[in-house]
C-alpha cells in the first residue's frame, strides 16, 4: 500500500505525513511541483528524524507518476462519492491526495478508480490532509490486516 500526494503546498502536513508513513511502513509518492522547496525545514520539523527513514519517490509530474503506477487509485476528496467506512481496500492500493489549497484537478479524479470522502459534520469543510491520510490509512491497513508486525 502506498500514499500519494499531488502538488502538496505545505511542508509541515508533508513532514507529518513521512512519519506516519515511516511509522506504519508505508511509501509516499509525492507528485510535484510542490508548494515549497522538499528540503524545506518546515517538513524536517514535522517530520522529526522518521522523514529521513521513508520510502519516498518523487515524481516530476502526474505522467511520471502515472508511468511508474499501475495500481489502483483511490483518490480522497471532499467530492467522493464512496464513504470510507464503505470502500473495500487491497494492499496493492495508492491511497491519492489532493493538494491542501485546491484538492485534486479533473484529471486526476478522471484516473481515480474510486473516489472516496471522509464523513464528517455538514457544517464542517474539510479534514487537515494529514489527519485524512492517518483516518484513511489505518481502515485500509485494517481491512488489509497490514499493520506493523
Amino acid at each position: 500500500m502506498r500514499i500519494a500526494l499531488h502538488q502538496p503546498e505545505i511542508a509541515g502536513n508533508v513532514g507529518t505525513i513521512l512519519r506516519l508513513a515511516a511509522c506504519l511502513g508505508l511509501a509516499v509518492d509525492v507528485i510535484e511541483p510542490c508548494g515549497f522547496a522538499f528540503g524545506d525545514r518546515a517538513l524536517a520539523r514535522a517530520g522529526m528524524d522518521y522523514a529521513e527513514r521513508a520510502a519516498v519517490t518523487r515524481h516530476a509530474d502526474w505522467a511520471a507518476f502515472r508511468a511508474a503506477t499501475p495500481a489502483r487509485l483511490l483518490l480522497f476528496t471532499t467530492a467522493g462519492d464512496v464513504r470510507l467506512p464503505d470502500a473495500r481496500f487491497t494492499p496493492d492500493d495508492v491511497l491519492l491526495f489532493g493538494s491542501e489549497g485546491a484538492g485534486a484537478p479533473r484529471h486526476v479524479h478522471e484516473a481515480a478508480t474510486l473516489r472516496l470522502r471522509i464523513p464528517i459534520s455538514a457544517d464542517a469543510r474539510s479534514l487537515n490532509i494529514a489527519t485524512a491520510v492517518a483516518m484513511a490509512a489505518a481502515e485500509a491497513l485494517r481491512q488489509t490486516e497490514g499493520w506493523p508486525a
